[in-house]
């Protein structure tokens, strides 16, 4: 049996690239779809309702169920509009996965408020909406997954995406809490960090020559890779994995620690910001975090 069978999922930004490869799957897998997409360009511009339909004709000719829902995630009625979608036409929800977004790139001291508010409202401010959307029904059923996608420029860095890293980095924190509150009631909540070729990552600058290496073996990973671990977090199988953080790259998959303290130091009389400089300091130099972007830690080819 296909271990989504009678399952319902949600995926937002499910028109093109990684979401439309974990709508097919998922269907393939069994579940019904609400296949999200508000239809905008890379940069998070205008709307077109065409993805969004092409998936679920490409679902439907396949054989399985799917339903198109072209609201925005950043509006909150909207956001609801999709799990009501999915309860209205498929009779329950069970996992809602978090994908929608744009990348509006630019180096921290040229960055505007506008490029820094719109990035923030698409990824955080939508996966708060969508998931807030989806608590009531989980919460009554005692089960559900949330599966929100992060990425490796929040969780190590990147250079010129403060706005893009700050959300991707926080969604972690929401799925830790959700993770937290909502494990009483049988809902778990867990993070993907994808590496893979979109529409998204082809606006990335590659002027440079070693990002220009790097978005070479970004191309080498295609987005069906993801959806996978997409599928298995949304079934039933996973019902013991909840607070995790994930990555996939290509054939690649990972399981990212949480901080943790490196090194405790204790002074009986308290601390002054000179004994901070002459003993604190030096006792931990050789475990400060080095300065690594995401490209430089992850430097070997995908396999």
């Amino acid at each position: 049996m296909a271990i989504l069978t009678d399952r319902v999922v949600a995926i937002t930004g499910a028109g093109r690239g990684i979401g439309r490869e974990l709508a097919l799957l998922c269907a393939k897998e069994g579940a019904c779809v609400v296949v999200n997409d508000f239809g905008v360009t890379a940069a998070g511009e205008g709307s077109d309702a065409g993805p969004a339909h092409d998936v679920v004709a490409e679902i439907e000719r396949a054989g399985g169920r799917a339903w198109a829902n072209l609201a925005s995630v950043t509006d909150p009625h909207g956001a609801a509009s999709i799990v009501e979608d999915a309860v209205q036409r498929f009779g329950r929800i069970d996992a809602v996965v978090n994908n929608a977004g744009f990348l509006r790139d630019g180096i921290w001291h040229k960055m505007s408020f506008e490029n820094w508010r719109a990035v923030i409202d698409v990824h955080l401010n939508g996966a708060f909406n969508v998931s807030k959307a989806a608590t009531p029904y989980f919460k009554a059923q005692g089960s559900g997954s949330f599966i929100h996608f992060t990425s490796t420029s929040g969780l190590i860095g990147n250079v010129g995406q403060a706005n893009y890293s700050a959300a991707k980095m926080a969604i972690v924190g929401l799925s830790q809490s959700i993770a937290l509150d909502m494990q009483r009631f049988g809902v778990r909540s867990n993070c993907i960090a994808p590496f893979a070729w979109s529409r998204m990552i082809a606006t990335i600058n590659g002027d440079d020559p070693a990002e220009q290496a790097r978005l070479r073996r970004m191309q080498s990973m295609s987005a069906d890779k993801i959806a996978p671990l997409v599928a298995f977090l949304a079934s039933d199988r996973s019902k013991e994995i909840t607070n995790q953080i994930f990555a996939v790259r290509k054939n690649e998959l990972f399981l990212f620690s949480k901080p943790k303290p490196v090194r405790s130091i204790h002074r009986s009389g308290g601390w002054s910001a000179q004994s901070i400089a002459d003993e604190f300091i030096p006792a931990i130099r050789s475990d400060l975090a080095p300065m690594l972007t995401s490209p430089e830690l992850f430097n070997w080819d995908p396999v």
